[in-house]
């Protein structure tokens, strides 16, 4: 039998199912694109739980009938409800083992676009040149997955890296692939300005935010600051003689995020937004999982971005996950953006955690 807890989340994913598919019939959302997008995407994710969940609540239905039959005083009925019981029981347990394995693969977020946040940390200039590297990987393999990215933020250095570059990726379960890539990634080469042949270690923080709607966090306009400037690109070279640039501060939680790749001050403010919104939803997640005390469950490792999660070791073309201990030496095809090896091994790792703690 499912757990308390299973069913209770199920009971409410059927009744917010039912609630979305009758907002979806009304002329408000039916005209209102972006309130008509992001309904219907909640109500796809949905219905891959409340189905099946339909379906087993039949069966069940059915096997209590059957169930009631085996006291009947017609030795023929009592046989073929006796036979009835058997199969419906293997169906409900085949049923029930499919609903489990949903949800160690799917925790509601599976389907979001997201927002990756790249970083140089240690490392100074090849920090920042590796971080170029593996926003190429994630672009490279976001062409082959078939999924849209657009590049929101970028503060780029003179030898071509990036101290930091935000962008985001819309397509099919972008989430799901991408969330185990946040933490620490370590570099190991020697760098194209080493004129000694030593071999240098740098690091790179990645973060990858669910995208969030306006209906999952809600923002308080007197909450937020915002400060103009005028945006500037390497070496203080001007980009933009106008201010554009925008910085916003959501003072409750002290989180700042800085827009400047749009000569548009109205695109920067909605960018902005756009990424304090998907952090706060990040920490919102964060919150749910800890009062659940199964912080970042759905992460292989603790998830916490100081988490060194990966070494890319040039010199042996290795890549290593240290959380589940995965060694490739193919580094040189993995940033040409073949990464399915290592994103289908850890979201092996993560279902078979999942299914344990099930």
């Amino acid at each position: 039998m499912l757990s308390e807890a299973m069913t209770t989340k199920l009971d409410g994913m059927a009744a917010r199912h039912a609630e979305l598919e009758k907002l979806l019939a009304t002329p408000e959302v039916a005209t209102n694109p972006d309130r008509l997008r992001t309904l219907s995407k909640e109500f796809g994710s949905l219905a891959k739980f409340v189905r099946p969940y339909d379906a087993l609540r039949s069966l069940h239905d059915s096997y209590t009938e059957a169930r009631g039959l085996l006291d009947s005083e017609d030795a023929d009925l009592r046989e073929l409800a006796s036979e009835e019981v058997e199969a419906l029981e293997e169906t409900m347990a085949s049923a029930e083992d499919a609903i489990r394995e949903l949800f160690a693969t799917d925790d509601g977020d599976t389907d979001r676009d997201v927002i990756v946040e790249i970083r140089a940390g240690t490392g100074g200039d090849e920090a920042a040149l590796f971080a170029g590297d593996l926003f190429g990987m994630y672009q490279r393999y976001a062409d082959r997955k078939g999924w849209k990215t657009e590049l929101m933020h970028s503060n780029a250095t003179d030898l071509g890296g990036f101290k930091e570059v935000i962008f985001s990726l819309e397509g099919n379960e972008v989430f799901r692939h991408l969330k185990h890539e946040s933490g620490v990634h370590r570099v190991q080469r020697i760098p194209a300005t080493e004129t000694s042949g030593r071999r240098h270690t740098s690091a790179v923080t990645v973060a990858v935010l669910p995208v969030a709607e306006e209906v999952d966090v809600e923002i308080d306009p007197d909450d937020l600051e915002w400060d103009i400037f005028r945006s500037s690109g390497p070496g203080g070279q001007s980009v933009n003689k106008t201010s554009s640039a925008v910085r916003l501060t959501h003072v409750p939680s002290g989180i700042v995020v800085s827009m400047q790749d749009e000569r548009s001050q109205h695109k920067n403010r909605a960018k902005a937004l756009r990424v304090l919104r998907s952090r706060l939803y990040e920490r919102k997640r964060e919150e749910e999982m800890i009062s659940r005390g199964a912080l970042r469950r759905s992460q292989v490792g603790s998830g916490d971005r100081s988490e060194r999660i990966r070494t890319y070791n040039f010199p042996e073309n290795r890549l290593s996950d240290h959380r589940i201990g995965l060694t490739l030496y193919k580094l040189e095809a993995i940033l040409l953006g073949d990464l399915d090896g290592v994103v289908d091994a850890l979201l092996e790792h993560e279902k078979q955690q999942r299914l344990s703690e099930l």
